[in-house]
């Protein structure tokens, strides 16, 4: 049976969505389709090797660097890939990935880390952060985001199964795309992080400092806290902001190598994270650790923390609210072999032995006739 793989793009082998597929090409080795891809950031990575069919736009100007700014032609790219010559597709979608053309004698499964966010739920944020809510520039913008709109759940046919890496997603699909979804958690790397069981007195949150991840309102909240420790790792053009309103507990540390953080995570009283998050990898790995964790009671993090085993949640997204988080959180005794306990029923194994069953179920029914 001849497989086909679609991502939508590959120019780092950093990211949940680039380890989601970096597993699935693991499991099924094939040949790959893409919209973009660097490959010298895939150097000693398991797709340094593989073979990659990049479309049109990565032969445009500034397409590695600046890819998004081709947007509106994400569509067309993606459907110019001829996929005729296969048996079974399996894509990885947060994009246009899932919109692959394809004819009736073919299987296709996609694995959807979420609908477009910046055309549906998050698309008022997306053109205020580009500078597009007004004037001719705004009224083309919302012009291509209908017509992307349209193309995107026009193209959700195209796909025999979904697969959704949260139920939050899983809603969001069936809402959009009027489509069920099958739920596989996507594959986090607890193996890599150590139990600790002495922890030191601060509490840590780590992201790429952009808005919606919402570390301000964790630096505003411990502003109110000038007893507590903060570290913030992670950098981004938020930056600026953060450290204007960071008290003298506040560390900012910016960006740190993976074995740093790790080791901050294993000895943090608790980790925090306030952004809605589609399933949210930071606060599973922090559990793998046994350090628990204070999050916000929206998006993926309802499905991997529970409530007074593994962490507190935050009610709503402002320091108040934070605040209110972390003094509930100090009420209670922590067992990190618990929470780690806990972590692991979301590890790379456990991500494998549910997506391969999947596929090969599916496969087996659709090619001895039972669509």
């Amino acid at each position: 049976m001849k497989t086909a793989l679609i991502h939508d793009w590959l120019i780092s082998s950093v990211g949940g969505a680039e380890n989601v597929f970096q597993e699935i090409y693991s499991m099924f080795p094939a040949p790959i389709h893409t919209l973009v891809w660097n490959q010298e950031a895939l150097k000693e990575t398991v797709f340094e090797q593989a073979s990659i069919q990049r479309s049109f736009i990565d032969y445009l100007p500034w397409s590695r660097k600046n890819f998004r700014a081709y947007l509106p032609v994400f569509p067309m790219a993606i459907e110019q890939f001829d996929l005729r010559s296969y048996d079974l597709i399996l894509s990885s979608s947060h994009c246009v990935a899932k919109g692959i053309k394809r004819h009736p004698d073919q299987l296709h499964i996609c694995y959807c880390h979420t609908p477009m966010r910046y055309i549906w739920d998050l698309s008022e944020e997306y053109l205020k952060d580009a500078g597009l809510t007004g004037g001719f520039k705004g009224a083309a913008a919302r012009y291509f985001r209908q017509n992307l709109r349209d193309w995107d759940v026009k193209s959700s046919n195209r796909v025999d199964y979904f697969i959704a890496n949260s139920h939050f997603v899983a809603e969001r699909i069936q809402r959009i795309y009027g489509r069920d979804a099958t739920v596989i958690y996507p594959p986090v790397n607890t193996d890599y992080f150590h139990l600790g069981t002495n922890k030191d007195d601060y509490y840590l949150t780590s992201s790429r400092l952009v808005a919606y991840k919402k570390i301000h309102l964790i630096v505003e909240a411990f502003a109110k806290m000038p007893t507590r420790k903060l570290i913030v790792i992670g950098d981004g053009p938020e930056m600026k902001k953060i450290r204007s309103i960071a008290g003298k507990n506040v560390q900012l540390l910016g960006f740190q190598t993976n074995s740093a953080l790790r080791e901050m995570v294993r000895k943090a009283r608790a980790f925090i994270f306030a952004a809605i998050e589609d399933f949210g990898i930071a606060p599973v790995e922090a559990m793998a650790a046994g350090t628990p964790v204070i999050a916000l009671r929206r998006g993926g993090s309802i499905e991997t923390v529970v409530e007074e085993k593994t962490g507190v949640f935050i009610e709503e997204q402002s320091a108040a609210s934070i605040c209110d988080a972390v003094e509930r959180f100090e009420r209670f005794v922590w067992d990190p072999h618990a929470i780690r306990t806990h972590a692991l029923q979301f590890s790379i194994g456990r991500f494998r032995e549910e997506y391969r069953s999947f596929v090969e179920t599916k496969t087996a029914a659709f090619f001895r006739g039972d669509r």
